[in-house]
């Protein structure tokens, strides 16, 4: 193992300490709330949510597929692997915040279609950026592996230590897991960006609101697949 393995496997090392410390306390009482809330929505709500969710998800997951460049990485270095998927998050960043101000700017009507756009925007990245650290996504596991790290990115501390168990075992868990937990799955989602989308609705402050909205959430969604992938490529410390 070279230098800068070394220096990733401490960096995934580090990033997975942070993703399991405790949320804050104003994050937990968010988090509380939601619940409460979800506890007094009927069952049939739920259902259509799920359903919604999963429909589109599979939807986007299909699309990217379709126009992803399988070969753009082919014969680099871990190292220009990494660098390659730096720069494809800051443009997928530069491109959500234009979406997330359009939409924010455009009043409620437009505001709700940020949902399925940003979702199209995130699901995409996630393909380019399995590609790029030399995973096939015509596999149906690596297109499960990618949603699991969509609900690593976005979810409550259980869910994303769960998560993160299952990504770090990734190549036993894969042989039992068939399907995603939708429920989880959209619930987790939306608690987490409800309220940064609720304000993007607000007239005179969508706009920045969307924009500074979609540029942190498609960070977090980036750094979240660029340990996860160098997680799997890492599975122990690099001999010296």
């Amino acid at each position: 193992m070279n230098d800068y393995e070394l220096k990733v496997y401490d960096e995934v090392q580090d990033w997975k300490r942070k993703l399991t410390r405790r949320s804050g306390m104003m994050n937990r009482i968010s988090k509380k709330a939601q619940g409460k809330i979800n506890e007094i929505i009927p069952e049939k709500v739920h259902e259509v949510m799920t359903d919604s969710i999963k429909t589109m998800v599979k939807a986007t997951l299909f699309g990217s597929q379709m126009t992803i460049n399988r070969n753009a990485a082919e014969g680099l270095t871990l190292e220009e692997r990494d660098e390659l998927v730096r720069k494809k998050i800051s443009t997928y960043q530069k491109t959500a915040m234009v979406e997330g101000a359009g939409t924010g700017a455009g009043g409620i009507l437009l505001g709700l279609a940020d949902f399925p756009l940003l979702l199209t925007i995130k699901m995409k990245f996630l393909f380019d950026a399995a590609s790029v650290y030399g995973f096939n996504t015509k596999e149906y596991a690596e297109r499960l592996f990618i949603l699991h790290v969509f609900q690593l990115a976005f979810s409550s501390d259980e869910i994303r230590r769960n998560t993160l168990a299952e990504i770090e075992n990734w190549e036993e868990r894969k042989q039992v897991l068939v399907e995603m937990d939708w429920r989880k799955f959209q619930q987790e989602y939306r608690d987490y960006i409800d309220f940064v989308k609720m304000l993007q609705l607000v007239p005179g402050i969508g706009a920045f609101v969307g924009a500074y909205a979609n540029n942190n959430l498609m960070k977090t969604l980036g750094q979240t697949a660029m340990n996860a992938y160098r997680l799997r490529i890492l599975q122990k410390a690099p001999e010296l």
